[in-house]
């Protein structure tokens, strides 16, 4: 393989995940008590940038990206077999900029259209019984303390945006699967929240220049810690790590393992008793020399209503129940 070519690759690979679809992702409150029988639309917007760093053999040098998302989600709860359950779809519109040079030439590429949508089924095996209604308020205001765990999959669609021949693609033309398990406690106004999930990737047939991309699982841990200042206000502050990734693309192998973390600071608001408010900030960081460096500012809203007649007078779950932070990363 030449230099040139050399460096192409490993410039798509890095590249591939500055899009929302495979940026790791932060999401308080995903596990939350919701009332069953209730549709929830949201929409936000992400701004990210950042730099990315290669090995120096590459000479490419001065790497930077920017990266605009619109993102919609519809959510809809429901009872399954007696568990709280939920599924939900989302789709994103991107458009970004990658900048750097190569030898001392400058390059600048953009690109514009839909990323992968993402479905994803959850449901809580432990805790938040599926309830609507008054029994949902009345259950909700007796609860002091208690402990929830879930499970998850989601699934990215390759319907974004892709051509074999372009080296910067806003979809990903392969699968990705991942499975998620957490555990919520709350006691009080805190709550204390952990989340593992694992990323596994099909092969991309049509990689690059007609070649083959396999990956190696990504692995994350992700944990927040939330207060509530009244029904309507929470705040949160989040950790993750992430390890995986490791490339061959035609049978080469190569080693550019990825190893992350993570922090974020999150809030959100209920404007009335149905519409939701949320902001946040994102860090990624890479713990190996070649990755990537970016900071994400996200700000969405969610629309919800119900079937039942009665919604629960605790309306900052207009602001968890939303998932709002997996819509800007679609990552769930």
């Amino acid at each position: 393989m030449t230099r040139n070519r050399l460096c192409l690759v490993t410039l798509l690979l890095l590249l591939a995940s500055t899009s929302a679809p495979q940026a790791q992702e932060l999401v308080p409150r995903r596990w939350g008590h919701l009332p069953v029988a209730t549709n929830f639309h949201g929409g936000g917007y992400a701004y990210a940038d950042g730099d990315l760093a290669f090995d120096p053999v590459l000479r490419i040098e001065d790497a930077r990206f920017e990266l605009h998302t619109v993102a919609l989600k519809y959510i809809r709860t429901f009872d399954l077999f007696g568990l709280s359950s939920r599924i939900s779809f989302a789709g994103a519109y991107q458009e970004g900029t990658w900048e750097g040079t190569l030898d001392g030439a400058p390059a600048q590429v953009e690109r514009s259209g839909w990323a992968d949508p993402i479905m994803r089924f959850a449901v809580n095996l432990y805790g938040a019984p599926p309830l609507k209604g008054q029994e949902f308020a009345k259950y909700r205001a007796s609860r002091k303390s208690e402990t929830i765990v879930g499970a998850a999959v989601a699934l990215h669609l390759p319907l974004g945006e892709y051509l074999d021949e372009k080296l910067i693609n806003l979809g990903s033309n392969r699968f990705t699967i991942r499975p998620q398990l957490g555990v919520v406690h709350t006691r009080g106004k805190w709550d204390f929240e952990l989340t593992g999930s694992t990323w596994i990737f099909t092969d991309n047939d049509d990689f690059f220049g007609g070649t083959k991309l396999e990956q190696d699982p990504f692995v994350t841990v992700q944990g927040h810690v939330v207060y509530r200042f009244r029904p309507a206000l929470w705040f949160a502050g989040s950790l993750a790590y992430g390890i995986g990734q490791e490339s061959t693309v035609d049978g080469d192998h190569k080693d550019d393992r990825k190893q992350n973390i993570v922090f974020g600071l999150s809030a959100g608001y209920s404007v009335t008793r149905n519409f939701g408010l949320k902001i946040g900030y994102l860090g990624t960081r890479s713990l190996v020399d070649v990755g990537l460096d970016f900071d994400s500012f996200i700000a969405s809203a969610t629309f919800f209503w119900s079937d039942a007649s009665l919604f629960s007078s605790d309306s900052s779950d207009s602001s968890d129940s939303s998932d709002s932070s997996d819509s800007s990363d679609s990552s769930d």
